[in-house]
């Protein structure tokens, strides 16, 4: 059993971040991971990973990076909502993502969750990278993250967030899939090129057959991917 909940998390320059959180039921401290939402905010798929991950034994924390901007914005998933997302991305910046991160995973610390890993899918794949650069994070999944190695958003300068990767201090495995639209094989190629560079703890996983987003869309990718999460996650954070 899962237990579920909406809660405030506190920054350290202004009001709370609203969250998501989800645990195992049961007595113990569980190993935390901070799961970075996709452009549409903290949604249904989003609280779906959180509880996913929780059900196989994590306490795992979904922060508003929005919060900033429209607190507890949830974009549906149309053009709409598509549209809106793309008017709330320029405004996040690289300090407050940065802040914010911190402040998520500061918290499952004081929740009992230690040690605290992340995950990030779509946009919240650049945030969790960027989150790698700039906090101690044993472990760092970064799902099908765009923007990475230009300068076209806010939260990728004044370098690209490609170009940090050697601040990265512990393990970060960044998956793809084969025919992902948003992260084109040019930048695959430069985002696996920074990883091998950076370290041969790193990993470049592609996911054959799949598109951008394929936790949302295919089932058996999603099991596949998060049961590599789950192995990788309990090498990790239990060692």
């Amino acid at each position: 059993m899962v237990t579920k909940q909406r809660i405030d998390i506190p920054v350290p320059d202004g009001p709370p971040m609203g969250g998501y959180l989800a645990r195992p039921d049961g007595q113990g401290d569980h190993p935390g991971v901070v799961v970075a939402m996709e452009l549409f905010g903290v949604d249904a798929h989003v609280r779906d990973v959180c509880d996913e991950l929780a059900a196989r034994g994590f306490t795992a924390l979904a922060p508003d990076f929005y919060h900033r901007i429209e607190p507890g914005v949830e974009c549906p998933r149309d053009e709409a909502g598509r549209a809106h997302g793309f008017e709330l991305l320029p405004q996040l910046t690289r300090d407050g993502v940065l802040t914010d991160a911190g402040a998520a995973l500061d918290h499952l610390r004081a929740l009992g969750a230690e040690p605290v890993g992340m995950v990030g899918l779509s946009l919240g794949g650049h945030l969790a990278y960027l989150a790698a650069t700039g906090h101690d994070i044993p472990v760092t999944v970064v799902f099908y993250g765009g923007w990475l190695t230009g300068t076209e958003i806010a939260v990728s300068r004044p370098e690209p967030t490609l170009a940090l990767t050697p601040k990265i201090a512990g393990r970060l495995v960044y998956i793809v899939g084969e025919n992902d639209h948003v992260v084109t094989p040019a930048h695959r190629e430069e985002i696996a090129a920074a990883l091998a560079g950076a370290g041969d703890r790193h990993r470049f996983v592609v996911q054959p057959g799949e598109g951008h987003s394929f936790l949302g869309s295919s089932p058996e990718a999603a099991e596949q991917a998060l049961g590599l999460v789950e192995s990788l996650f309990r090498q990790e954070l239990d060692s």
